[in-house]
């Protein structure tokens, strides 16, 4: 009965047929969750086998330590499309709960099975399932072999011997390295969000912005400005986004303030995506009104000259 809500939220995301499985966080879906993905999608071919991958959510450490602080790296809805994105036939959201958590590894790898029809299961060499994490390589081998599904590991990808993952991409982005977080994710970091009313103070100094209303359990990069490439239903714009707290007005909680080149239109309510492309300057406290506004100007040359040199053949 614990189990419940489990099995019909894998049943939901039966293929309805053997199927090849891989399981995991998947936060970010960044170059090491894609190898993993491509890897399953070239196995399952293989032996004519649906490819479903099981995400789970939220974050183990929610549930099992109560308060700890946890920002993703993209959103659910984001993470579901990204790796649908990848060609797979089922993803399967799971709710992590504290039944969940009870249940041993065969008791999680029984449910993968009876619900999914797994005949493959497609993991890393850090591999942990269930209950306090026990059910690693050595323990999923002979329960393969009693049940009767194939376990292929995956060497786990790297660079420069450091292994492609998450812990990777958050500290990148913690220090606002957005090359680098760009070349782990296989893409620009970006944030979305409706565009919501602010104190409309760039407006009056000749630089409107278009303020982003994002979840709060969101990874933030390193406060600062940053050449941004903005996105407006099917438009694409260039722009620089200040993130931060701005100090020079006294205020305590993030803000997204997206400056877009050569654009006036009203875009309140409107849904707008943002690529955070290289850091141009980190967050900083002026004087005066007319310094913020010289410091803007300057950022919004840096980052015509940004896009200007992107665009040379």
């Amino acid at each position: 009965m614990i189990t419940q809500l489990a099995r019909s939220e894998l049943a939901r995301a039966s293929a309805g047929r053997p199927a090849a499985v891989t399981i995991g966080k998947f936060d970010g879906v960044h170059r090491g969750h894609q190898h993993l993905v491509r890897r399953l999608l070239e196995e399952a071919r293989k032996r004519d086998l649906a490819s479903v991958v099981v995400t789970m959510h939220p974050h183990p450490a929610t549930v099992l330590r109560p308060g700890t602080p946890i920002s993703y790296l993209c959103s659910l809805e984001e993470r579901v499309e990204l790796l649908q994105g990848l060609g797979v036939d089922q993803v399967a959201v799971l709710s992590f709960t504290s039944e969940l958590a009870q249940l041993s590894y065969r008791e999680f790898v029984t449910l993968i099975i009876d619900q999914l029809d797994m005949r493959l299961l497609l993991a890393g060499s850090d591999l942990a399932l269930g209950r306090n994490r026990e059910g690693d390589v050595e323990a999923i081998r002979p329960l393969a072999l009693e049940k009767g599904f194939e376990l292929t590991l995956v060497e786990l990808l790297s660079e420069d011997d450091e292994k492609v993952g998450s812990g990777a991409v958050r500290e990148a982005l913690a220090a606002g390295e957005m090359e680098t977080v760009t070349r782990l994710l296989g893409r620009p970091f970006a944030l979305h969000g409706p565009v919501v009313r602010g104190a409309e103070r760039g407006r009056t100094i000749g630089f409107p912005t278009a303020n982003i209303a994002i979840g709060a359990d969101l990874a933030l990069p390193s406060f600062g400005v940053y050449v941004t490439r903005a996105y407006l239903g099917e438009s694409r714009y260039d722009s620089i986004t200040n993130i931060g707290k701005r100090p020079t007005f006294d205020e305590d909680r993030p803000t997204i303030e997206t400056h877009i080149l050569d654009f006036d239109a009203d875009c309140y309510e409107q849904q707008l995506r943002i690529e955070l492309l290289t850091r141009v300057r980190d967050e900083m406290r002026f004087d005066g009104v007319e310094a913020l506004k010289a410091q803007i100007g300057s950022d919004v040359q840096t980052a015509r000259d940004y896009f200007a040199k992107e665009r040379k053949p």
